[in-house]
C-alpha cells in the first residue's frame, strides 16, 4: 500500500513494467505485448487500457498486475458500505478532482481507492484536510466513477426516480417528467452493469412491468415499475436501439452502446410481443468483464494441459458443447487469445459477434440477405486462414464444409448443442455425416457447464446431513465429519449467498479406440464408457471437486449436472 508517511522510502531497485509482470502471469504473450506496444505508440492510449479494450486481458487481471507493480492492494469496491462520516472526510468536489472514493477509517487511517495509488499530491492535500494518515488501495478509473455517484449523490436509485415521476404530468407531454424517464432507463441499465448482469428482462405484466436482472446465470426481481410507465419504458428502450417504434406486433432485434462507468458497452436487444405488452430483453456486452484466459476460467490442472496441448495442434476439429449460457463462446475466445499471434490468420464466423478482438477477422451472420454459416465458411476457405471459429455447427452444410477444412490442414474452433462430450459424434453422426469423417478430422470435445461461486463475505462452514451425503452417493469419499460451505447472504451478494461463477469441464480427447467406436457407430452410453475409461473425467465429478474446495455447494451441484 502507498502511505503518505515520507519516511516510508522503501521502494524495489528496479520495478518491473506492467508487460513483463502479464507475461509472466501468462495473462498475455510476448507477440501481444510487442503488437499492443506498437498500436500504443499511435493511440497514445495506456498500455493496460488498450489491452482490455482489444481482449486481450481483463480488467480484472491488468489490476492485479498493476497492484503487484505498485505494491498495493486491489480494493473490490462492490464490496464496501461507505459510512456518512468517513464520506465527509472527501468532498465531492476533490474526489472527482482527485479520481478517490473513501472506503473506511481505521486507527485514524483513511484508506482511499483510487486508480493512482502514488499521487503524492493526491495524497498530501487528503491527508492535510481531512486530518487523518492516508492508505491507498488500487480499483480502476471506472469503479471509481461508478463509487463517487454512488455514493456523493443525494439522489438516483431506480426506485427514487420512479417515485419522482408524475404520470399525469407525463402523460401531458411534461418534459421534466420526459427526462425522468429517460433518467430512469439509464439507471436501470448502469444498475445492471455494475452488478455484472448478463441480461436485462422488461416484462410486463398485467398491473405492472417487472425488470429482472440475470446474475450469475439466473433471474432476479430487482425493480417494479407501474404500468403506466411501460409505454415510456418500452419506447425509450426502443428509440435507444434504432428500433421501429410504431412496431409492436413482430419482434425486432437491435444494438445500442452506451458509456457507462467510464467505459463503452455495448447491448444486444430483442424485443418480442406478449399478451401484455412487447418484451425486451438486453444482453450485455462489457468486453471489460469479460475474462479471457484460460488460467481463469476453472479448468482443472490436468484439463488445462491437455487442452492447451489439443488447441495447439496444427489442424483438425475441437468443438465445445453446452446448453445456452454454458460459456461456450468464452472459452472459445479465450483459446484464439492464446493462438493470436502475428504470424497467424484467425477468422470467426458468428451469430452474433458479441466481443470485438483486434488482430482476428470477424463476420457476423446475416441471413435476410444469404450470408450464413455455410456460405461465410466457403469464403473464408480462399482467405488463407490458420484458424477457423464457427459460431455453432447447425446443419449438414456446415458440419461438411467445417470438416473438410479440418482436412485440407486448418483448425477449426466450432459448438454444438449437446448434454456431454461424448454425444457430440452421435450428433455429427445423426446430421448425415460420415462417420469416417468425424472419426479423422474430430480433435477432441470439451463439454462444460458454469456453477455459481460461494460469497466470500459470507461463506459459513457446516456439517451436511447423512441425507445429503447420500443423495450425492458420496458415502465413502467422505470423511467422517467433513464440513461443506454455504454463503449466509449478504448485502455484496444481493442475500443470494453466492458471487461470480466458474466453469466446470469435461475434456474428451479423441484416441484411436474411440475413433474405431465411431466407425462402428457405437452407442453414445458406449462412447461415455470409452471415454471415462480412457481417464475423461465427468462433469458431476468435476462439480464435486469444486465443492470439497469449498467453491460451491450441493445445491450447485444437483442444479447444474
Amino acid at each position: 500500500m502507498a502511505e503518505s508517511d515520507p519516511k516510508n522510502t522503501s521502494r524495489p531497485s528496479v520495478r518491473k513494467k506492467l508487460g513483463e509482470l502479464l507475461i509472466a502471469e501468462s495473462v498475455i504473450t510476448e507477440s501481444v505485448l510487442r503488437q499492443a506496444l506498437a498500436e500504443q505508440k499511435v493511440t497514445g492510449q495506456r498500455l493496460g487500457d488498450l489491452l482490455v479494450e482489444r481482449g486481450w486481458a481483463a480488467s480484472e487481471q491488468i489490476n492485479l498486475a498493476l497492484a503487484s507493480q505498485m505494491e498495493t492492494e486491489v480494493a473490490n469496491l462492490g464490496d464496501y458500505i461507505v459510512e456518512k462520516d468517513v464520506l465527509s472526510l472527501v468532498n465531492e468536489h476533490d474526489a472527482r478532482e482527485f479520481k478517490v472514493v473513501p472506503l473506511f477509517l481505521s486507527e485514524n487511517i483513511l484508506y482511499l481507492a483510487t486508480p493512482n495509488p502514488n499521487d503524492i499530491v493526491a495524497i498530501d492535500y487528503i491527508r492535510d484536510r481531512s486530518g487523518c494518515k492516508v492508505k491507498t488501495l488500487l480499483a480502476s478509473e471506472a469503479d471509481v466513477s461508478w463509487a463517487i455517484e454512488q455514493h456523493y449523490r443525494s439522489s438516483g436509485t431506480v426506485e427514487e426516480v420512479l417515485s419522482a415521476i408524475d404520470h399525469k404530468k407525463l402523460l401531458a407531454g411534461d418534459r421534466e417528467q420526459e427526462a425522468n424517464v429517460i433518467r430512469l432507463v439509464n439507471l436501470m441499465i448502469s444498475k445492471a452493469v455494475h452488478d455484472k448482469a448478463s441480461d436485462i428482462h422488461i416484462e410486463p405484466e398485467e398491473k405492472v412491468v417487472n425488470i429482472r436482472y440475470c446474475i450469475d446465470g439466473v433471474l432476479h426481481k430487482r425493480h417494479v415499475a407501474p404500468k403506466l410507465l411501460q409505454a415510456p419504458i418500452i419506447s425509450r428502450t426502443k428509440i435507444l436501439s434504432a428500433l421501429d417504434i410504431s412496431e409492436k406486433r413482430l419482434p425486432q432485434d437491435g444494438r445500442l452502446r452506451m458509456k457507462i462507468e467510464a467505459k463503452e458497452i455495448d447491448f444486444r436487444v430483442s424485443t418480442c410481443p406478449s399478451v401484455h405488452g412487447e418484451n425486451i430483453v438486453l444482453r450485455v456486452l462489457d468486453k471489460s468483464g469479460l475474462v479471457v484466459g484460460l488460467k481463469s476460467l476453472g479448468f482443472s490442472d490436468n484439463d488445462l494441459t491437455r487442452f492447451k496441448e489439443m488447441i495447439e495442434l496444427p489442424y483438425g476439429i475441437i468443438l465445445v458443447t453446452g446448453p445456452t449460457g454454458s460459456g461456450k463462446t468464452t472459452t472459445l475466445y479465450s483459446a484464439l487469445q492464446l493462438l493470436n499471434k502475428e504470424d497467424v490468420n484467425i477468422m470467426t464466423v458468428e451469430d452474433p459477434v458479441e466481443y470485438q478482438f483486434h488482430g482476428m477477422r470477424q463476420v457476423q451472420v446475416h441471413s435476410k440477405i444469404g450470408l450464413n454459416f455455410s456460405g461465410t465458411l466457403r469464403s473464408f476457405l480462399r482467405q488463407d486462414p490458420d484458424i477457423i471459429m464457427v459460431g455453432e455447427i447447425r446443419d449438414l452444410e456446415t458440419a461438411e464444409i467445417a470438416i473438410q477444412a479440418a482436412l485440407t490442414g486448418h483448425l477449426v474452433f466450432s459448438t454444438l448443442h449437446t448434454n456431454d462430450a461424448p454425444t457430440a459424434f452421435n450428433r455429427l453422426i445423426d446430421m448425415g455425416v460420415e462417420p469416417f469423417l468425424v472419426s479423422s478430422s474430430l480433435l477432441g470435445v470439451l463439454a462444460q457447464r458454469l456453477v455459481r461461486k460461494i460469497c466470500s463475505k459470507c461463506k459459513e462452514a457446516y456439517t451436511p446431513t447423512p441425507e445429503v451425503i447420500a443423495s450425492l452417493k458420496l458415502k465413502e469419499k467422505l470423511p467422517e465429519g467433513a464440513k461443506f460451505y454455504r454463503g449466509k447472504g449478504c448485502t455484496i451478494c444481493g442475500n443470494t449467498g453466492y458471487k461470480g461463477r466458474l466453469g466446470i469441464y469435461e475434456l474428451l480427447r479423441t484416441s484411436s479406440t474411440l475413433q474405431a467406436a465411431i466407425l462402428r457407430k457405437e452407442s453414445a452410453e458406449n462412447m461415455r464408457k470409452i471415454a471415462i475409461e480412457g481417464g475423461m473425467s465427468v462433469l458431476r465429478n468435476e462439480a464435486l471437486n469444486k465443492l470439497f474446495s469449498g467453491i460451491t455447494t450441493v445445491d450447485e451441484v444437483f442444479r447444474v449436472t
